[in-house]
């Protein structure tokens, strides 16, 4: 079990990696898209790259057929999948709408408030308790992230409040994952999130934007790297990486994407980092740290 934690760890740290870096490609693709049809085409994609790699899986996987194919275990892979789906494409839909209307710094801050909603959101729905080491964690990322996000006089707005409302519901995609992903198989379950995702954000898009197929092939670039990095590869390294791990600790080291993303900003757009935000970054590796020794000690 501890090994399975450890490479687990490793797996949400990879996750988190990319997605940092996948906001240079956000950034980027967003002044040839709107948010909603950004988000459609890239969940799509994401779902497509995954198509044969669950082909490939299904050939080499013949010990365990009937398992993975009972009546019982493909309608658990179908309802985690429309669960985790729907969090994730009003999650994302929430985030890109928002950033809209604030500042990139608050919308990181806010974003990651889930590592705070995380463990109360599982302690008052599933009664899983946290280590007063976790709480602890929480308390240092939290300023980490402040630190290292928050650069002006906090407010709140309109855009903080869709940023707000799109915690919340990352918090609720990290603990759906949690419940399914060990009764599921993960790489088919992240591929059906991928279309439901790409549905939910289809409708507001063809309703309120007006998608141009030569502003998405100018965007190919950010397009392809968001949904075949970001979404196809990312999303389902963290359903394979939070099986049997605390969602809190899984929202902790997944939390480490706003520092991944200000390091990818230093050292591929030349951006530079503040002593205040170096510490904030120290704060978060620390937090990080702190969350998996409880568990190395049992």
């Amino acid at each position: 079990m501890q090994k399975q934690q450890f490479r687990n760890s490793w797996l949400l740290l990879l996750t988190a990696t990319i997605w940092g870096t996948a906001f240079v490609a956000q950034s980027i693709g967003m002044d040839y898209v709107e948010p909603f049809t950004f988000n459609f085409i890239r969940s799509i994609i994401g779902g497509i790259v995954l198509i044969p790699c669950i082909f490939i899986l299904n050939k080499s996987d013949k010990k365990q057929p009937q398992k993975q194919n009972t009546p019982s275990s493909r309608k658990t892979l179908i309802i985690g999948g429309i669960a985790c789906g729907i969090c994730l494409g009003l999650a994302s839909n929430f985030q890109q709408v928002g950033i809209k209307y604030t500042t990139v710094g608050k919308a990181g801050f806010i974003t990651a408030c889930y590592i705070v909603i995380v463990p109360i959101l599982a302690f008052l729905f599933f009664r899983k308790k946290c280590a007063p080491a976790i709480w602890l964690s929480v308390l240092l990322a939290v300023i980490g992230l402040y630190l290292l996000c928050i650069t002006e006089s906090f407010s709140i707005g309109l855009g903080d409040s869709l940023i707000f409302i799109c915690a919340i519901l990352f918090s609720l995609h990290i603990l759906v994952i949690d419940y399914f992903s060990p009764l599921a198989d993960g790489v088919k379950m992240s591929c059906i999130q991928f279309f439901i995702s790409g549905f939910v954000s289809a409708i507001p898009a063809f309703l309120f934007e007006h998608p141009n197929l030569n502003n998405i092939l100018s965007a190919w670039g950010p397009i392809l790297y968001a949904g075949v990095l970001s979404c196809g590869v990312a999303y389902t390294l963290q359903i394979i990486g939070q099986r049997n791990m605390n969602p809190t600790v899984a929202s902790l080291i997944l939390s480490l994407e706003s520092c991944i993303s200000v390091l990818a900003g230093w050292a591929i757009l030349g951006q530079t980092l503040t002593v205040k935000e170096l510490f904030g970054c120290v704060l978060m590796f620390i937090a990080i740290i702190l969350a998996q020794l409880p568990g190395k000690q049992k």
